[in-house]
C-alpha cells in the first residue's frame, strides 16, 4: 500500500540518533515528526543550534528547533503563535533574542530572553526605508563589528540592505545599500575575511533555479557578479538559499548552506538541501559541494563524508521482466541492471538492519533516463514508498539517501511507474549504513 499505512510505518517507529546529514532526504525530529522549518536559519549561542523556520503545519507560524550537532533536532515548539509569517530570522541585541519576518509584505518583530521559546511581537509592521517599500523574502546578517543588517527583495525587483537599529525592541534602520542586480529574491548574505558574498535566487515561484553569488568589500557596494554556486543544470540540487551558517572551527571554518528544497507549493513536504561550501575570497567564488552524506564537528569545523556501508549488488538480485545485467563503466563491479521498466522488478533478499525499530540510512545508486518521466518505487518488507517523496534527489543523482526501518533480515525491491514507455532505471545496487562508516576528512 504506497499511501497512509506505508507512510505511517515509516513515521511511527522508534528513532535512533541520526549517522549523518542527507541533503535533500526527509528529516525527522527526536520525536519522529517530520522537520518542518523553511526559509529559516541557524544562530547558535554558546555550544547549542537553535534553528529557526515557517511551519507550514502550523499555518507558517515560526517554529525552533535544537542540536548539538547539526544533525538530531529537538522541537522546541512555536517561537510565537502569529500565523503567516514567513522567512523568520534571528537576531540577539539589547539582552534579547530578536526574530523578523515577512507579514503581508512587512517586517514583524518579536524578542525573548529565552532564545528557545517565549517570543512576543512588539512595535507595527515595517516598510523598508527611505522610500516605504514592501518586500517578499528576507534574511540576516551579523556583522564582524558587531552591527546587523536586513536584507530584503523588495517589490521593485531590488535587493536592499539596511541597518537593524539594535535595541530591546530593534527596527528596520537606515538603508546602507540599494542593488540592481536583477529580479532576484531569497538573500543570504555572509563574510570570510574582508570579503562580503550574497547569494541570491531568481524569481521562479516554488521552481528552483540557479542561484547566483555577488561580492564586495564594502557593504555599500560596488557589488561584483553573478558567480553560479553550482552547475547551472543541477538548479542549484533543486533548491533554493536561505541562510548561510558560519561554523568557526578551532581547524578550519566551514560555511554551510541552508537551501530549502520546495515542493510545487511550498508545504511541509519539502525537504531541506544542507551542503558545505568552499569558497575563496581571493577568487571571489562560493561553490556548493554536493555530497550524499556529510557532517561538521561543531568543534574543529573539519567536515566528513561516509564510506560505503553494507552493498548489495543489483546483478545479484532477483531479476524479473523486461530487465537484464548488462555492463556499467561507472558501476563498483562494473555490472548493473538496465532497462528497469514498468514490467521489471528487483528484488533483494537477506537485507541486513538494524531490527531494533530505529531508522537508519539505505542509499539507492540508480539512474533513470527521463528524470520527468516516471517514478522509482522502493519496496520494503511489502511497503511501497516513492523515492521523490522520500528525498528530492530522487532520479536527479546516482545516490539516492533514504531513512527507513528495518528490520533484521529484509526484502527489498526496486520498480519504476511511468505512462511513458520509454521510461527505464539503470540499477547500481543499493547500500545500508548501520553508523560504523568510516568517516573521510574531505577539504572545501
Amino acid at each position: 500500500m504506497l499511501a497512509g499505512l506505508a507512510l505511517a510505518s515509516l513515521f511511527a517507529s522508534l528513532v535512533s540518533a541520526a549517522s549523518w546529514i542527507a541533503p535533500g532526504a526527509v528529516w525527522y525530529d527526536s520525536d519522529g515528526a517530520k522537520i518542518d522549518a523553511h526559509g529559516g536559519m541557524i544562530l547558535k549561542p554558546g555550544n547549542v543550534f537553535y534553528w529557526v523556520g515557517q511551519s507550514w503545519d502550523s499555518n507558517t507560524s515560526p517554529r525552533i528547533y535544537s542540536s548539538e550537532d547539526l544533525i538530531n533536532w529537538d522541537n522546541r515548539g512555536l517561537a510565537n503563535s502569529i500565523e503567516w509569517l514567513y522567512r523568520p530570522k534571528m537576531f540577539v541585541s539589547g539582552g534579547r533574542y530578536h526574530i523578523f519576518g515577512q507579514v503581508n509584505r512587512l517586517t514583524q518583530a518579536m524578542s525573548s530572553t529565552n532564545i528557545a521559546s517565549g517570543y512576543n511581537l512588539y512595535g507595527s509592521p515595517m516598510s523598508i526605508p527611505p522610500d516605504s517599500y514592501t518586500f517578499s523574502d528576507c534574511g540576516v546578517f551579523a556583522d564582524t563589528d558587531g552591527n546587523d543588517y536586513w536584507i530584503t527583495s523588495a517589490d521593485h525587483n531590488t535587493i536592499a540592505i539596511n541597518h537593524i537599529n539594535g535595541g530591546t525592541q530593534s527596527s528596520v534602520g537606515d538603508r546602507v545599500a540599494y542593488l540592481s542586480l536583477g529580479a532576484y529574491e531569497a538573500p543570504a548574505l555572509f563574510k570570510v575575511g574582508s570579503v562580503y558574498f550574497l547569494i541570491v535566487s531568481a524569481k521562479t515561484g516554488y521552481r528552483a533555479n540557479p542561484d547566483k553569488v555577488f561580492w564586495a568589500t564594502n557593504l555599500a557596494g560596488p557589488w561584483t557578479g553573478p558567480k553560479d554556486i553550482a552547475p547551472e543544470s543541477t538548479n542549484t540540487y533543486n533548491s533554493q538559499s536561505t541562510f548561510v551558517l558560519t561554523i568557526a572551527g578551532s581547524s578550519q571554518t566551514t560555511y554551510m548552506f541552508m537551501g530549502d528544497a520546495w515542493d510545487s507549493q511550498g508545504t511541509s513536504a519539502s525537504n531541506y538541501m544542507w551542503l558545505p561550501m568552499s569558497v575563496s575570497s581571493s577568487a571571489h567564488t562560493a561553490t556548493l559541494q554536493d555530497y550524499a552524506y556529510w557532517k561538521v564537528n561543531p568543534t574543529t569545523g573539519v567536515v566528513t563524508t561516509s564510506s560505503t556501508g553494507k552493498r548489495y549488488e543489483a546483478e545479484d538480485a532477483t531479476i524479473a521482466g523486461r530487465a537484464a545485467v548488462a555492463d556499467c563503466e561507472r558501476c563498483i563491479t562494473k555490472r548493473s541492471v538496465h532497462r528497469i521498466d514498468p514490467t521489471s522488478n528487483v528484488t533483494f533478499t537477506n537485507v541486513e538492519g538494524l531490527g531494533t525499530g530505529e531508522r537508519q540510512w539505505m542509499s539507492l545508486h540508480y539512474t533513470v533516463n527521463n528524470a520527468t518521466g516516471g517514478d522509482a518505487f522502493v519496496h520494503v518488507n511489502g511497503d511501497k514508498f516513492r523515492v521523490r517523496d522520500l528525498n528530492v534527489r530522487a532520479g536527479l543523482h546516482h545516490t539516492v539517501p533514504i531513512s527507513v526501518v528495518l528490520a533484521k533480515k529484509n526484502v527489498v525491491s526496486f520498480s519504476v511507474e511511468s505512462n511513458d514507455n520509454m521510461f527505464e532505471a539503470r540499477l547500481d545496487g543499493i547500500e545500508v549504513l548501520d553508523g560504523t562508516e568510516e568517516e573521510i576528512e574531505v577539504k572545501l
